[in-house]
């Protein structure tokens, strides 16, 4: 099992586009081989400290079946559109791969 935490440092102003891309891909994700979980989420703020908000950042919570899946994941024609769609909206992107301890 792979877990994957995304975080998505958007350009100001660009969150909604973004978001707009990024669910219309969603449904090809999530029916691919080897995906578990896909979920793209976003800050809520509930007055927990040390919560840090960021209205510039999506967060995509992925959950796979293995390390390959990942791979074969990330080679698809549909995630190769989605990265030139884009790629002028994002800023940044910080990738966490995780297996359970």
């Amino acid at each position: 099992m792979v877990y994957v935490i995304a975080l998505v440092k958007l350009k100001p102003g660009k969150k909604d586009e973004f978001l707009d891309v990024l669910n219309s891909n969603v449904p090809k994700v999530r029916i691919e081989r080897g995906c578990i979980e896909y979920v793209p989420t976003v800050d809520i703020d509930v007055g927990l400290p040390p919560q840090i908000m960021d209205e510039n950042l999506v967060t995509i919570i992925e959950q796979w079946e293995s390390p390959e899946a990942l791979r074969d994941h990330l080679a698809t024609p549909h995630m190769a559109i989605y990265r030139e769609k884009v790629a002028d909206l994002v800023e940044n992107v910080i990738l966490k791969v995780l297996r359970e301890v």
